[in-house]
């Protein structure tokens, strides 16, 4: 019996991982029945980051966080034995904004340290962080202050939240964090490698895509150097030109610096988690897929994870997508042999946005058709 896997990322704003799984699983059924299909829905160590960790069988713990704005927000953890996983976006990210309206200067990553000292408190001693779509730029301040450490002015009093007010910050206390931390790894999911401050820095390349204009840009820069020297003098060392300092407005300087944390690509550490390596034993064919195949999808995407880890399994790959703006060398080149686009059945963009299910289904037939020899109806 031939076997497929499906391991696709979501298609942003339209499905999850998840649901575009089931959706070309369904049509590669339909195609030939007889074939065993396995859903395996990844990410790159942002959004969806937890889903694709649920699904592989970890259990989800509702935990109740501060937003990047203030407001409560209900997110979670991953978790499976002592090993937890927990997800940036859905506490600190974009998503999280009320209205969708941008606080590029008041952000705070704290509701994601919020979210790890749950898991902390609960036992797990290994805490896996996925850092992708921040809203904020506080050089993930708001993160260590939320697991202990403590950020206070010269008249003595803790630092508003916020990259903004990084500048008034004189004195950080690491003594409640070192103890919460004792005994636990960090391991961080970052696919970018910017320094923390600078022109290719977390405030100079992300902060506008946050709302920050480029005077606001200037002031988070100033802001994060501040913060930056002062780190470097509690514990001694300056990570802010460490490749991945700048992922997540910072909150990849505060994990190296601050958390002892080990940063991996992402799409790697999420592989490793759902077990993907194992599940390709046997194997025919792998699907793998998001909203749009472009340049970026080369470069530490989850379809790059996924084509180059069953690339060298000796499993074929094809990809299912919204819109496909590479052409067949630089498929090959990824390693993928074919990819199937929705557009290609449904040229208006919109409709396949609005209704995408339908369509990767008769693009899961397809699939079997070319690839597996099925019935294309």
């Amino acid at each position: 019996m031939a076997k497929v896997i499906v391991a696709s990322d979501k298609f942003k704003g339209t499905l999850s991982g998840e649901e575009v799984a089931a959706a070309v699983s369904a049509g590669v059924r339909r195609g030939r029945s007889e074939i065993a299909v396995e859903s395996v829905p990844v990410a790159d160590g942002g959004e969806g980051t937890l889903a694709a960790a649920v699904a592989a069988g970890f259990e989800l713990v509702a935990v109740t966080a501060t937003g990047p704005t203030g407001e409560l927000v209900h997110s979670g953890y991953a978790r499976r034995g002592h090993t937890a996983v927990v997800e940036l976006a859905d506490v600190s990210g974009l998503s999280r904004l009320p209205g969708g309206k941008p606080a590029p200067m008041t952000a705070t990553s704290r509701g994601t340290g919020e979210v790890v000292a749950a898991a902390i408190d609960s036992g797990c001693t290994r805490v896996i962080l996925g850092i992708g779509g921040s809203a904020c730029t506080d050089g993930g301040a708001g993160l260590v202050r939320a697991l202990g450490a403590r950020l206070t002015s010269a008249a003595g009093t803790d630092v508003a939240e916020g990259g903004a007010f990084l500048t008034s910050a004189v004195s950080l206390d690491l003594t409640a964090l070192a103890e919460l931390l004792d005994e636990v790894s960090i391991v961080v999911a970052c696919d970018v490698d910017n320094p923390l401050t600078g022109l290719a820095g977390a405030a100079a390349t992300y902060g506008a895509q946050k709302g920050a204009d480029p005077v606001q840009v200037d002031v988070l820069d100033a802001a994060l150097a501040h913060w930056a020297d002062l780190v470097a003098r509690v514990v001694g060392d300056d990570q802010r030109e460490a490749p991945g300092a700048g992922a997540a407005g910072g909150v990849g300087f505060a994990a190296m610096a601050l958390l002892g944390a080990e940063l991996r690509p992402g799409i790697e550490l999420v592989l490793d988690l759902v077990g993907f390596h194992e599940r390709l034993a046997g194997a025919d064919l792998v699907v793998t897929g998001e909203g749009s195949l472009d340049e970026q999808t080369l470069h530490g995407k989850a379809v790059a994870g996924v084509a180059a880890a069953a690339r060298a399994a000796g499993v074929p790959v094809v990809a299912v997508c919204g819109t496909n703006r590479l052409g067949v060398a630089q498929l090959s080149q990824a390693g993928i042999a074919a990819a199937y686009a929705l557009t290609s059945l449904e040229p208006d963009v919109r409709r396949c946005i609005a209704d995408p299910v339908p369509l990767l289904r008769r693009l899961g037939e397809r699939i079997a058709a070319d690839q597996l020899g099925g019935d294309l109806r």
